[in-house]
């Protein structure tokens, strides 16, 4: 398996896809745990979408607890918001697991107000059962569910039955709506430690979860081959975890952030990671992932950043307070100070340092960031940024020097949440 996952980390780097963290454990044992600094097994990540097989453990759990039943309609839970379309009223808490619910897409305005009311005032677009739709509201009223029926945080009532007993999720929290729940749909932040853990649980490895509740979250409930994603995410779906085929399990949040399991082969995988610089490049990154891990573990792996690459004759020194003659978005006037070893230039308020030899890790205001930079060819100097805070973000920029005396800038912010100052090309004199 090690040379399977050096190929596939090999693979991801010469794809601008960069891979955060690497853990794998074989019956119970670490294997590989590998992180690229300031990130690794126990700094805590956004899990994005990891988040909705977290939200179903909890309502598994309430149902083998008797407190709630999966062919209740949602509707029954929610008194307050009726009276609702037929369809709607038909939705059962099982159709949302299987992300088989009435909406075409997600129905709140993530910007907004009111999540948990949109599910049921939007109005449905099918009968429910009747289609495959990811749809991330539908985990957050299942989310909000838990915390009612559970009279606390979602967290708080899964520390006692799955986290304290794994020795997890001290690391683990999670972002809220605007109604103040958990998002279970996309907000847990949490250390790959901890949810490698939570990995061998689902595998069986540790007898925590009540194997009901296993069977019942790895079971076949719906298939998602209409979508349009990676051909691992088309095979099938239970109950808010993917079934990429071949007997194994994923839960798999955007960016890059995957939670693996093959129950009979007892292999746990987490990786981290911020995929955004490439279109569809979460899904590239699945099928990576699934095909590496389906071969015997060997060795070690050797994980690094995305790095350009780096020809010193190619560089040309770069010095000085630069005036905008013309751009999109550009700021005004930058600063830079480059040269064949390294540099530092002045974008988005932030002084970004970078090292042609190394990776440089630095804290900017997209959180905790490692750089890498290179001269790529003559008079171009690629810049390359991969941050995580309550997002992930990645930036980069292409600097190009020519004879006439004019530096021409290009910065390409990617995430969720980055703002437009990282997303501009401008053309600059050196003053």
């Amino acid at each position: 398996m090690a040379a399977q996952l050096q190929q596939m980390l090999d693979r991801a780097h010469a794809a601008d896809l960069a891979i955060h963290s690497l853990a794998v454990s074989v019956a119970g044992e670490d294997v590989v745990r590998a992180g690229v600094d300031p990130w690794g097994h126990d700094v805590p990540h956004r899990m994005y979408s990891v988040s909705k097989s977290v939200t179903a453990m909890a309502i598994l759990l309430l149902a083998e607890e008797g407190r709630l039943g999966l062919a209740d309609p949602i509707a029954d839970h929610f008194p307050e918001m009726g009276p609702v379309h037929p369809w709607l009223a038909a939705t059962r808490i099982d159709d949302m697991l299987a992300m088989t619910g009435p909406h075409s897409r997600t129905t709140y305005d993530a910007d907004g107000d009111g999540w948990l009311e949109s599910y049921f005032r939007v109005p449905p677009t099918h009968r429910p059962g009747t289609l495959f739709t990811y749809d991330t509201s539908a985990s957050y009223v299942l989310s909000a569910l838990v915390e009612r029926l559970a009279g606390m945080p979602m967290l708080d009532y899964l520390r006692p039955r799955l986290l304290d007993p794994l020795g997890a999720g001290h690391s683990m929290t999670f972002l809220t709506g605007p109604e103040g729940i958990s998002h279970g749909g996309s907000g847990l932040i949490a250390a790959p430690a901890d949810m490698l853990r939570v990995a061998q649980a689902v595998n069986g490895e540790v007898e925590v979860l009540p194997a009901s509740v296993r069977e019942r979250l790895l079971e076949h409930r719906s298939s998602p081959a209409t979508q349009t994603w990676g051909a691992a995410l088309r095979h099938g779906y239970g109950r808010q975890v993917w079934l990429p085929g071949e007997g194994c399990w994923l839960m798999f949040g955007l960016g890059g952030q995957l939670v693996y399991g093959d129950p009979s082969r007892r292999i746990a995988a987490v990786v981290t990671a911020d995929t955004t610089t490439l279109a569809s490049g979460d899904q590239r990154l699945v099928d990576l992932v699934v095909a590496a891990l389906g071969g015997d573990f060997d060795g070690d792996v050797l994980l690094y950043p995305p790095t350009p690459p780096h020809d010193p004759e190619s560089a040309r020194p770069l010095r000085g307070d630069c005036t905008l003659v013309s751009g999109e978005g550009a700021p005004q006037r930058i600063t830079v100070d480059a040269d064949a070893d390294g540099g530092e230039l002045d974008v988005a308020g932030s002084a970004l340092r970078f090292d042609t030899a190394r990776p440089t890790v630095t804290t900017l205001p997209l959180g905790d960031a490692v750089v890498t930079a290179g001269w790529s060819a003559p008079g171009v100097l690629d810049v390359r940024v991969s941050a995580s805070a309550d997002d992930i973000a990645s930036v980069r920029l292409r600097l190009v020097a020519t004879d006439d005396g004019i530096l021409t800038v290009m910065s390409q912010g990617f995430g969720p949440g980055i703002g437009p100052e990282w997303t501009w090309r401008g053309s600059y004199l050196a003053s």
